[in-house]
């Protein structure tokens, strides 16, 4: 009987290293996943920081245009 409790043991504890390594195998690849996901996250934040530099660029040529505007209207006293 002790030699059926080892060999009983034994299965299960190769069914659970079996499971342990496929556990192991799926973190690899998880982590690998993850590491990709985190490369876009950084380009889509590169691309709206690009875009906000951009918006901001248009808005100080905007304003520069809306003085020069300005003082056009006040130098012909259209305003």
């Amino acid at each position: 009987m002790s030699d059926e409790i080892e060999s009983l043991v034994l299965e299960h504890l190769r069914h659970i290293r079996g499971r342990v390594d496929q556990i192991a195998e799926d973190m690899g690849d998880m982590k690998h996943r993850i590491s990709g996901l985190e490369q876009s996250m950084n380009l889509v934040k590169r691309e709206i920081n690009l875009s906000e530099e951009t918006d901001a660029r248009q808005q100080i040529t905007l304003d520069k245009l809306i003085e020069r505007i300005q003082r056009i209207e006040r130098r012909l006293e259209l305003s």
